[in-house]
């Protein structure tokens, strides 16, 4: 039975898809049990909540028309244990296991003839604390409709009181004058859009470009909230800003340490942005624009450096996410899919003309959340590396943590331990001048 159609940013993000540049997020979840850890139940305890879940039993399946679209169909021979496993890792020789197995797992392309997610459960750390893997296209949702996944497979979270209804008038039918208006004005906001975007792109390549490769290195880092705050209350800005700023620092020195120039130089950031209403579906697919954000790595000051992403961040909210070169996810949404049928390898691969990296935030609500009744201890996400790119970053704070998931094209960095080292490092640095 077929399902809803995918947008034409979710058709773009399947079209990309390669060996080298396969186009899911992860995450890793991890746990911190008080007793022995059942693998045979958690699996099975695993399975029957996603198989509960309606996007995780649906692969995307062509569609007839428009042409080059696609829709999510339910997979007949769908066996939620099929993308389920357990590995218990035994290797005592390894610095961070997680980090060493996960860095292999991400690397692995999706099926795409199949349901679009994988999950592994993860015993044998350190301390007798287990992990979650988990694996899930671009094209199957966005970072909010990734953390409204997760959370089905995690035990029933305490439901809200929902508000009565205050029978609220219904919107007046649209006139046709008000259509072609629309119509008129949504042109228009393409063309300025496109616009844009062709005023952004660079003629010398990044600088931290990197070769096609199938190898994937993976870091996590986890930052204290209380000291982000300490240091907005310090400096001003938003905790996003202090988490920019310390990202800045950490890729300055990370350049430094590669042999590269980073003085008098800035590096631009892609800054996903959702742009998903109140009332849309959660687990829907991807509602998306951006800011462009040049990370100043150049300043050796790292209140300085603060200071500069205050400004520039405070010039793209002055823009808003609907206008400017970042917001050419929304550009893309709006082209038919056979143009991202036909285009996409090609537009993926000229990303570095237009930034250096992308660093996203993952909404995750404080909320305590457990499996099998034992609670979350971290949670780091990964965001997929476009083609020719050496890194990308993601973030979510969860309860007094900010996580911070970094992923590296394995053929550029050969150790991500450096950049890992580094963020610790900036963050030390900044909180000192506070």
């Amino acid at each position: 039975m077929s399902g809803p159609q995918l947008s034409a940013l979710d058709v773009a993000f399947l079209c990309m898809e390669s060996e080298t540049t396969p186009m899911h997020m992860g995450a890793a979840v991890t746990f911190r049990p008080h007793g022995q850890v059942h693998a045979r139940r958690l699996t099975a305890l695993l399975a029957e909540r996603a198989a509960r879940l309606p996007k995780l039993r649906q692969r995307p399946r062509t569609a007839l028309f428009p042409p080059g679209a696609a829709v999510w169909a339910e997979d007949p021979d769908f066996v939620a244990s099929e993308h389920i496993s357990h590995h218990h890792l035994s290797s005592l020789y390894e610095p961070d296991p997680l980090s060493a197995y996960a860095s292999r797992w991400m690397g692995r392309p999706l099926d795409t003839g199949k349901p679009l997610w994988d999950l592994h459960l993860v015993t044998g750390l350190p301390d007798g604390e287990f992990a979650l893997l988990l694996k899930l296209h671009h094209a199957l949702t966005d970072g909010a409709g990734a953390y409204a996944i997760a959370v089905g497979l995690l035990d029933d979270l305490p439901r809200a009181p929902r508000r009565p209804h205050s029978g609220s008038v219904p919107p007046a039918p649209r006139s046709p004058v008000d259509a072609v208006k629309e119509a008129v004005g949504s042109t228009l906001a393409q063309a300025g859009i496109a616009s844009s975007v062709v005023r952004a792109t660079r003629s010398p390549l990044s600088p931290i470009s990197a070769p096609p490769s199938t190898e994937r290195r993976l870091g996590l880092v986890r930052l204290d909230t209380a000291e982000i705050r300490r240091i907005r209350r310090a400096h001003g800005g938003t905790a996003n800003d202090v988490v920019l700023a310390i990202l800045s620092g950490a890729l300055r020195d990370w350049m430094i340490n590669r042999g590269q120039r980073a003085d008098d130089r800035t590096l631009r950031a892609l800054i996903p942005v959702s742009v998903r209403g109140r009332s849309a579906e959660q687990l829907g697919g991807n509602k998306l624009s951006g800011y462009l954000c040049e990370l100043p790595v150049g300043l050796d000051d790292p209140v300085e450096r603060l200071l500069a992403v205050q400004r520039e961040m405070s010039r793209n909210k002055a823009a808003g996410p609907a206008r400017g070169p970042g917001a050419f996810p929304l550009l893309a949404d709006r082209m038919p899919p056979m143009l991202h049928r036909l285009g996409s390898k090609a537009a993926g691969l000229a990303a570095p003309l237009l930034f250096d990296l992308v660093i996203t935030t993952v909404p995750v609500p404080p909320n305590r959340l457990t499996l099998d009744g034992t609670k979350v201890a971290g949670v780091y996400p990964f965001v997929p590396l476009a083609p020719r790119q050496a890194v990308g970053i993601a973030v979510a704070t969860y309860r007094d943590s900010v996580h911070i998931g970094l992923q590296a094209n394995g053929a550029a960095v050969s150790d991500v331990g450096s950049l890992r080292d580094g963020v610790l490092k900036s963050a030390a640095r900044l909180l000192d001048t506070a």
